[in-house]
């Protein structure tokens, strides 16, 4: 008998399964709430040069707003002042020949910034004036939460295969509250960049990729039998679109950065409160023999799911014979996933299917001020697309198998960005590039489903690790590629519609897994034919 055997027999999809996916919707809508808040505390409003400190002897009192900004700011080709640049002396014959194109000296802005607060009150860029010349710090405060992220997911894989899923899920409830309330109160960029690193490690124990959480997707997968696999694991993604969704919302009401940041990292504390009521992984405790919990979690499931008559026979002590459970000194590393030829293969195809996912997802995700449309209604237009992408995959992830699946939605997703790079800012941008998105969110919500099927038990915390990492390589890049647009405009989409058609073509190598049962050991995965290369 298996351990899915046994999951059946205590009813693998009951009200115990329920109950869990329940606990975990409060602390996993941070990680939307987290991942996509850069798109508005480092907004950056229209500017000018702060000319408040210019009088010229008394002459300014004379003049109004306007005529004052006419003879001391240049304009741009569309009409709008300059964000960075001031005349070196007042131009005062431009109050009667603005139109006068004579070369006139200019230099970057010697007092600051005013900056256009009916979009935001405070910003990043309003807070400590990145614009400009500092620009590029603005875009890489994305770049820091994310390294964060990937760093801590390979940590936060390793801690939770050794210490189990639930012990290492409260640390990481624990140090993403801290530090994230930490942000909100930072008093100067070098703290807040800091706080933001630590903040995205610690949600990196909580979330396997931008979207679902690591730890929690395994605790319920790995409490789910096969048949209802992919319905557990579509349900768990729709609170990230629904996070996406209310985000814009929560941001439109709280205008104040600091504000916003405080809010968006509240929902852990609830969660801390319900992690009592969390259950470890059965699968965990019994591939690391520890037989007498697992079967203290499954008694409790059993009760729960009304079927306790199942576990009245199945001791402890003929759960460790009838159970596959390697030796419970045998320790796992990363080192495992390359160790042996199906493993390593799996591995470096999974890893670059992974950082195309995440690659592509936030190189749109992280642009919404680049399609020309309000950035609210944008972000909310990206969130709702993403529900009918899980209905899609719903529905055909079963009929057409994972692969075919994953390696489609990421092909569609390279082709629809490609298809963007000749047009202009506006609604038909916007259109096409939100039909990107629900693609690219198609191929994210397949891969946590596929991707935990792939490695066996003793190595999926290892092997989710190291795909989290390979996406996180991805999220980081994603923000500072759109610096490229200083090299061409359309360079940086044409590099994710690159990735994303070349990642869909690793995933067309993977091994389909639908309606095959979770490896237990690496042994599984080298011998068994269901899991040959196919």
């Amino acid at each position: 008998m298996r351990f899915d055997n046994v999951l059946t027999e205590i009813n693998g999809f009951g009200r115990f399964q329920l109950r869990t996916f329940l606990l975990l919707i409060i602390p996993r809508l941070t990680l939307p709430f987290n991942f996509l808040l850069n798109n508005f505390i480092t907004f950056i409003p229209s500017h000018h040069c702060d000319i408040r400190s210019q009088n010229n002897g008394g002459v300014f009192r004379n003049l109004s707003l306007e005529e004052r900004l006419n003879v001391n700011i240049p304009f741009e080709q569309d009409g709008s002042l300059s964000s960075c640049q001031m005349f070196a002396e007042p131009q005062y014959q431009l109050l009667s020949n603005s139109s006068n194109l004579t070369y006139i000296p200019t230099m970057p802005c010697q007092n600051g910034w005013i900056y256009d607060t009916t979009i935001f009150r405070s910003t990043l860029a309003t807070e400590w004036d990145l614009v400009c010349d500092k620009k590029k710090m603005n875009r890489a405060t994305a770049t820091i939460f994310f390294v964060g992220v990937m760093l801590g997911s390979g940590i936060f894989g390793f801690l939770s295969d050794r210490f189990g899923r639930k012990k290492t899920l409260l640390l990481s409830y624990m140090a993403s509250f801290i530090f994230g309330i930490a942000t909100a109160l930072s008093y100067n960029f070098l703290m807040f960049a800091t706080m933001r690193f630590c903040t995205g490690l610690g949600l990196s124990g909580i979330s396997i990729s931008s979207f679902v959480l690591c730890d929690n997707l395994n605790q319920c997968l790995e409490w789910v039998e096969i048949r209802h696999r992919t319905t557990v694991a579509v349900l768990m993604s729709l609170d990230w679109s629904v996070g996406c969704v209310i985000l814009p919302g929560v941001a439109y009401l709280i205008n104040d950065w600091r504000f916003l940041t405080a809010a968006v990292i509240s929902p852990l504390f609830p969660a801390m409160l319900c992690w009592w009521w969390l259950p470890e992984s059965a699968r965990w405790l019994m591939s690391n023999g520890k037989t007498d919990d697992a079967h203290f979690y499954l008694s409790k499931c059993a009760t729960v799911n009304s079927r306790e008559d199942v576990m009245a026979d199945l001791k402890p002590e003929v759960l460790s014979t009838v159970i596959l459970v390697e030796d419970e000194n045998r320790k796992y590393s990363y080192l495992d996933l390359v160790k042996t030829p199906k493993m390593r293969r799996r591995a470096l195809l999974s890893g670059i299917v992974w950082f195309g996912v995440a690659f592509a997802y936030y190189g749109i995700s992280l642009n919404i001020s680049g399609f020309g449309v309000n950035i609210y209604l944008t972000q909310f237009i990206y969130g709702v697309i993403e529900i009918p992408a899980k209905g899609f995959v719903f529905f055909t992830v079963d009929k057409i198998g994972r692969r075919w699946n994953q390696a489609g939605m990421l092909i569609l997703t390279g082709l629809l960005i490609f298809s963007i790079l000749p047009m202009k800012q506006g609604d038909l941008r916007t259109a096409v590039g939100a039909l990107g998105k629900m693609f690219s969110e198609g191929s994210f919500t397949i891969v946590f489903l596929y991707t935990t099927e792939l490695y066996p038990t003793v190595m999926r915390q290892n092997g989710l690790g190291y795909c989290s990492f390979m996406a996180r390589v991805g999220v980081a890049v994603s923000p500072l590629i759109m610096l490229l647009e200083d090299v061409w405009v359309n360079l940086p989409s044409f590099a994710f519609s690159l990735v994303a058609l070349g990642s869909g073509l690793s995933a067309s190598l993977l091994p389909e897994t639908y309606n095959v049962r979770l490896p237990e050991t690496i042994e599984d995965v080298e011998q068994t034919t269901y899991w040959a290369l196919m």
